[in-house]
């Protein structure tokens, strides 16, 4: 059997799928690609993550944006981080030119220009419907996490989050958080010592210049309501179709602390509030994350942690993750172990740095005898890739150097016009670009705080200082007692213990909490 007859019997046993399946691409051989030998991966293994890699103008960004227009085609909705702003063309049809079609028909498929149904989600400036999270979401051991507060500090942020669930003060945005920090800093601080012991001014001093840090990244924006409901992600359109749903994100480069403070609010929440669903015939949700290495680069180790657990743990809730990043390197070792679809577009060679990451990636792939794996990642053409993903079985596939299908959707961006066309549309703009900014924990204590001093004023002799002969009840006392603090609406009800595997033990308690509460 000759080398090129013993490659095809080996793709097409190990590409071989009994259920519903994407297209990758067509298999090369010498550099040649072998007319209708497809590469596939399985609807069914695509809750296990993957990894789309290469240097810049490799065809990473297509590779990602055809593989989601086919998981959208299948009824699969997908969320895109969308930081370069050049998937905003999935929503619409491509153009047919003469280079499509001949890739298409080395691929053996058939091109027809289609476009997507689309919402645009913004994190601060761009277009798009808000996405916002409460504080008390968070709960105070992921929010001293992003923080990357010591145990010490972390133990101050869980006094205030219990303060605060225990008076029904909600704890909406940052300001709110600042508010009760500052006050058992100051007025409250002897009632809170009487409460839950010494309480260290210095250390609330440095829990606020953490928070003054995430403020200048521009946190302000994501923190408060209308808090985004994660299943809202998760929608199929009128035709079938998985809606798609990208996150503009160009102007957060220079800010990575609030793209991994929102990226891991999102994986916690989605594992909170998604159902169990253990094998599925097809994912309920799959998350591309592009420059994945803006995730990484400012997480401390226990962030990191948090970040590793929720990835390992989210597959059961029949949700894929997907990072994109020129260089395998940028993923932590500990979470690429976790990926099961691998696309490698080619990598750069400049410096002995660059061969040693090269020779590293190729380690990352199952061995083959049909090509060297080192030298060809370095000799990839635009648009190809080399591929391994996990068959039925869950068992990686052989090794395959594949020219990677063309998108059906438009390779270019959208008009600004388009894009308000589609937000005109748009039933999430409508619910949550809507601004809300009701009583919380900074107005209802500053009402309080002025309510008292104004009875302090009020009661002092105007001859001569006096000792009162009853004493007067403490700050924190008056505020829990009054009618009008027990008749706030929309609180929080949470536990002092609450950390993020105690979040994402509680399945849909979020849902519950919502309808309980009334905040959302």
């Amino acid at each position: 059997m000759s080398k090129k007859d013993s490659f095809v019997a080996a793709i097409q046993a190990g590409y071989n799928f009994s259920g519903a399946n994407i297209v990758l691409g067509g298999a090369m051989l010498d550099g040649e690609a072998i007319p209708s030998l497809q590469i596939k991966v399985p609807l069914q293994t695509m809750n296990r993550h993957g990894l789309i890699a290469g240097a810049t103008g490799t065809g990473k960004t297509k590779s990602l944006q055809a593989i989601a227009e086919q998981l959208a085609a299948s009824g699969v909705p997908c969320l895109l981080m969308d930081v370069k702003g050049d998937l905003s063309g999935i929503a619409m049809p491509g153009t047919d030119n003469p280079k499509i079609t001949e890739r298409a028909g080395k691929i053996g498929i058939t091109w027809h220009g289609i476009g997507n149904s689309v919402e645009f989600l913004t994190l601060s400036g761009e277009k798009g419907s808000r996405l916002r999270a409460t504080i008390s979401e968070f709960g105070p051991v992921l929010f001293s996490r992003i923080l990357g507060l010591n145990d010490t500090q972390g133990g101050v942020v869980s006094v205030v989050f219990k303060y605060c669930d225990d008076r029904n003060y909600p704890l909406l945005d940052l300001k709110d958080f600042k508010k009760v920090l500052q006050f058992l800093g100051n007025e409250g601080k002897e009632e809170i010592e009487a409460e839950f012991g010494q309480f260290s001014s210095a250390t609330a001093g440095t829990i606020l210049r953490k928070v003054v840090e995430l403020e200048q990244q521009g946190a302000e924006t994501f923190f408060g309501e209308v808090s985004f409901d994660v299943h809202d992600l998760a929608r199929i359109d009128e035709n079938g179709r998985g809606v798609i749903s990208i996150v503009r994100l160009t102007d957060i480069q220079d800010r990575p602390k609030l793209f991994s403070t929102f990226m891991l609010q999102m994986l916690a929440e989605i594992y909170a509030s998604f159902p169990e669903k253990g094998d599925v015939e097809q994912p309920e949700l799959c998350i591309f994350i592009d420059e994945a290495h803006l995730v990484f680069q400012e997480a401390s180790s226990a962030l990191m942690q948090q970040l590793e657990a929720i990835i390992k743990l989210v597959r059961s809730k029949g949700v894929g993750i997907f990072f994109i990043t020129q260089n395998p390197t940028d993923i932590p070792d500990s979470i690429l172990a976790q990926l099961g679809l691998k696309l490698q577009h080619s990598l750069r060679a400049f410096t002995a740095k660059d061969r040693k990451a090269i020779k590293l990636a190729a380690e990352n792939y199952p061995i083959t005898e049909y090509y060297e794996t080192e030298d060809l990642l370095t000799n990839l053409g635009i648009g190809e890739a080399i591929v391994s993903v996990l068959n039925e079985k869950g068992i990686p596939t052989p090794l395959a150097h594949t020219l990677m299908r063309p998108p059906e959707s438009r390779m270019d961006i959208l008009t600004p016009t388009e894009i308000d066309d589609i937000l005109s549309r748009s039933a999430l703009a409508r619910k949550y670009n809507q601004e809300v900014d009701r009583d919380s924990a900074y107005e209802i204590l500053n009402g309080k705080i002025a309510e008292v001093q104004e009875r302090q004023t009020a009661q002092q002799p105007q001859d001569k200082p006096s000792k009162p002969e009853k004493e007067e009840p403490g700050m924190i006392e008056t505020i829990a007692n009054d009618p009008l603090a027990r008749q706030i609406g929309r609180t929080v009800a949470r536990e002092l213990t609450r950390g993020l595997l105690g979040i994402l033990g509680l399945g849909g308690a979020r849902s519950a909490s919502r309808k309980k509460t009334g905040w959302f």
